[in-house]
């Protein structure tokens, strides 16, 4: 098998165009990488220069009470991916900036599609862009004519004649195939590890590993199955013509189909809907700006009996921080039932579009695509936990400062100075493990090893139909 597949090497190394064309779609991609490591490398530096101009302004705040700086907030910045570079995912369309502040959890914004003068259909030119839909087909050009083309012309009679094994000849030439794929896809994978060799850790190797193992099973999948075309077709051009229609039904139509369905089966509330039943329990806790109002006359009662004191201005505290923070947990509250029943909605469409993956190997492929490179939503809606747990603890800080603080109920005009604004910590983003994840895109993997399988049994059942020709 190896002759064979050193002899097929030696046609495609003779073939001028092929070369010329693999010349030119290697500069393209050493274009793509490069560019792909620049614009991360880049944001790398926005995202650290702006977030120590808003640390200076934070740590500056002057003359402010700590509610005020509650309103005047802070803002946290989405940190870039190192291997967004490979597939941005998601992280074009959502957005990089959130404002903190106190009563709300606020939207993420300033999202990098949002700021594109023009959007094309395919996006800009990037890795996923060639290692999902290019490199596929390159394979599929080079695999249909694999058995076609020697039955057409009779060498194939003649190469079993002299003794050359038809299991061998077809599996060979399959492999020869596949073997060009890996090629491109390490290459691609070698260009990125030198441009970012400083940075890479044990963390990011594991993620490549199985990154490059699932392109691998996908570029052997669409080998495999343009090579069994090849094996049942007469011609070349009925091998192409299947192939490819199944190609466009698996990359273009199914995802497409199968996502608008299970957004109509797992429904999203409209932005409308999401507020207006935000606001509606929002407005059923306590309002830290009314004083009058009964659930703060409530817990006033419990401060003064908890204090053994009859009127506000007897307390050795603050009760207007009190105030604010009974009214933070209370929209906490709040804030828990409504975006965690978004992300509840969210996990169940992620979880029922990985089954597509039984009858859509290119939908496993993304799936692990995005997750193995922490830019699909799951490692997005880790960044806004961990945003709106920084929040409360920042507000927190703020409203017991303002009650604990040394400050008396209804003084609004003391200030604890800058010293306390530059003690509580900045935000700092935990980066997601890929060890801790894994399990999440366990499935996706099992259905492309399903899908590999079963292009080994494809193909041995097209060698067998071979025989009988």
């Amino acid at each position: 098998m190896w002759k064979i597949i050193l002899n097929e090497w030696t046609y495609l190394v003779r073939n001028r165009i092929l070369i010329s064309v693999s010349f030119c779609f290697v500069l393209i991609l050493f274009l793509s990488v490069f560019l792909g490591v620049l614009q991360t490398n880049n944001q790398f530096k926005y995202y650290e220069t702006s977030k120590d101009e808003i640390r200076k302004k934070w740590e500056n705040i002057d003359n402010m009470n700590p509610h005020g700086a509650a309103h005047y907030g802070t803002y946290v910045f989405k940190p870039q991916n190192l291997l967004s570079s490979l597939d941005e995912g998601v992280n074009s369309v959502v957005g990089n900036v959130l404002r903190i502040e106190g009563h709300v959890q606020n939207e993420i914004v300033f999202s990098e599609a949002s700021q594109m003068q023009t959007i094309s259909k395919f996006g800009k030119l990037k890795c996923s862009l060639l290692l999902q839909y290019i490199i596929p087909l390159l394979l599929l050009f080079l695999a249909f004519q694999a058995i076609s083309a020697e039955k057409k012309s009779g060498r194939l009679k003649l190469l079993l004649l002299q003794g050359c094994g038809l299991s061998k000849l077809v599996w060979g030439k399959a492999i020869s195939v596949w073997l060009y794929g890996l090629f491109l896809l390490f290459l691609t994978l070698f260009i990125y590890s030198m441009l970012n060799i400083n940075q890479i850790d044990m963390d990011i190797l594991t993620r490549l590993f199985v990154f490059s193992f699932s392109y691998a099973l996908y570029y052997f999948i669409i080998t495999v199955c343009t090579v069994f075309f090849s094996t049942l077709s007469k011609t070349g051009t009925s091998a192409l013509t299947t192939m490819l229609g199944l190609w466009i039904i698996w990359t273009i139509f199914l995802p497409n189909i199968i996502m608008s369905s299970l957004e109509k089966w797992h429904e999203l509330p409209s932005r409308h809907e999401f507020k207006l039943a935000m606001k509606e329990d929002r407005s059923e806790g306590i309002d830290g700006h009314n004083p009058s109002d009964n659930r703060s006359e409530e817990l006033k009662e419990q401060i003064l009996s908890q204090y053994g004191v009859s009127q506000l201005s007897d307390l050795p505290i603050n009760f207007d921080g009190i105030r604010m923070q009974a009214d933070e947990e209370y929209g906490n509250m709040v804030w828990d039932k409504h975006f965690g029943t978004l992300r509840s909605i969210l996990d169940n469409q992620k979880k029922s579009y990985q089954y597509g993956g039984l009858v859509n190997p290119f939908i496993s492929l993304q799936n692990l695509s995005m997750g193995l490179t922490g830019s699909d939503n799951f490692h997005h809606q880790e960044f806004l936990v961990q945003a709106e747990t920084y929040r409360r603890s920042l507000i927190k800080s703020l409203n017991d400062k303002h009650a604990y603080g040394g400050s008396k109920t209804g003084d609004w005009s003391w200030t604890p100075g800058q010293d306390f604004y530059k003690s509580i910590p900045d935000f700092h983003f935990k980066t997601v493990l890929f060890n801790s994840v894994s399990n999440k895109y366990l499935i996706d993997l099992i259905f492309l090893i399903g899908w590999a399988l079963l292009g080994v049994i494809l193909l041995n059942m097209g060698i067998n139909k071979i025989k009988l020709i």
